[in-house]
């Protein structure tokens, strides 16, 4: 830091202290986004890329050094991201740990999601949505992320025991209190979802969607477009896949990491999917030299104006590829060609084994 820096910053935490900030407020202040902002449902402004914290902590590898994470959220705020996922069953707890400490200094310029409702006790998928287990589980999720309030908490699984009218009442009753903003729903079907809007308005669905995996656009879609809902696609990589560096030789932790079970993620199916990254990178090479992630990434930005991508990473240099896909755009015309070209490409392997708890959840009438 030069002499200028050091008097420049000193001034704006001079002037803080007298408005009544502190220094991490004013610093949090000076960063100049660069990252367009998107409207998810009624009025719930964020980055237009979110990032997605999960595999800094669980279910990807080993958990990741919790500094390097913090520096990595750090920077991904200084990028003009503005909008994190957690949850407190990735750990479970710890990730919100992180997130938490990451995020502290900043928290009045950020968004933060969270979840509730799913948990593996014994091993076994349990989904828990009474109106009490919601409450408890949301002092635990502020506690860990050292905040009175979430920005978007999701109902992480939908629990068919309990009637989503209740849900979204107790959603109604905590935005009464102040301790959420808004809400949302994890993988819900269609009458799911137009039921608990009926209720209480919902704020976005968090889906998975990527290029690779397009079953919401099908119903989904049609009806949160209707509603005013807005839509956060989780793994829009695809797990990772559409990154373009994992082949039939990529092998994961069987213990460790989630994909090892994915039928998708298998030896034999990314060995044949390669067709996709392909077609990837020749959409790359088109936008002057754009690498698959962010060909991927930019797809998603460009189908719908309230569909935010929540990429995971815990790479500098992959967080900072992700970032430039906002610059990529496209004509309605070539968007046409590519949807075409796309549609015509079969891939191979499920997203979870079929018939086990984690596929009833998201494809079953729920």
């Amino acid at each position: 830091m030069n002499r200028r820096e050091f008097l420049k910053i000193t001034s704006f935490m001079l002037a803080g202290a007298a408005a009544g900030f502190n220094g991490a407020d004013i610093m949090a202040k000076e960063h100049k986004y660069s990252m367009p902002l998107r409207v998810l449902g009624k009025d719930f402004k964020v980055s237009a890329l979110g990032l997605g914290c999960m595999g800094m902590s669980a279910n990807h590898g080993p958990a990741r050094d919790k500094k390097e994470m913090i520096n990595l959220i750090a920077e991904a705020y200084d990028l003009g991201i503005n909008f994190f996922d957690t949850a407190e069953i990735y750990g479970p707890f710890i990730n919100e740990e992180l997130v938490g400490s990451a995020l502290k200094r900043y928290r009045k310029h950020v968004a933060i999601g969270t979840k509730f409702g799913l948990y593996y006790p014994n091993g076994k998928q349990l989904e828990d949505a009474r109106p009490e287990s919601i409450r408890k589980a949301l002092e635990g999720s502020l506690k860990r992320l050292q905040t009175d309030y979430v920005d978007i908490y999701y109902q992480h699984r939908i629990d068919n025991k309990v009637p989503i009218e209740d849900v979204a009442g107790t959603m109604k009753d905590l935005v009464k209190e102040g301790k959420i903003l808004h809400w949302g729903m994890s993988e819900p079907n269609i009458e799911t979802i137009k039921r608990a809007h009926k209720e209480f308005p919902v704020t976005a669905v968090e889906n998975q969607y990527a290029m690779s995996f397009r079953r919401h656009e099908e119903q989904t879609f049609k009806v949160i477009e209707e509603l005013g809902i807005g839509l956060v696609a989780y793994s829009p990589l695809d797990r990772g896949y559409l990154a373009g560096q994992m082949d039939g030789n990529t092998k994961f932790d069987k213990k460790l990491d989630m994909r090892a079970g994915f039928p998708r993620m298998s030896h034999e199916n990314m060995t044949k999917n390669r067709v996709i990254i392909d077609f990837l990178k020749e959409l790359g090479n088109e936008k002057g030299g754009a690498t698959p992630a962010q060909i991927a990434l930019a797809w998603i930005l460009a189908q719908k104006p309230w569909i935010v991508p929540i990429p995971e990473t815990t790479n500098p240099e992959h967080l900072r590829e992700n970032v430039k896909a906002v610059n990529i755009t496209w004509t309605k015309k070539e968007m046409e060609e590519i949807n075409k070209r796309l549609s015509k490409i079969k891939l191979y392997g499920e997203r979870y084994q079929p018939e086990s708890d984690a596929a009833k959840s998201v494809y079953n009438l729920i």
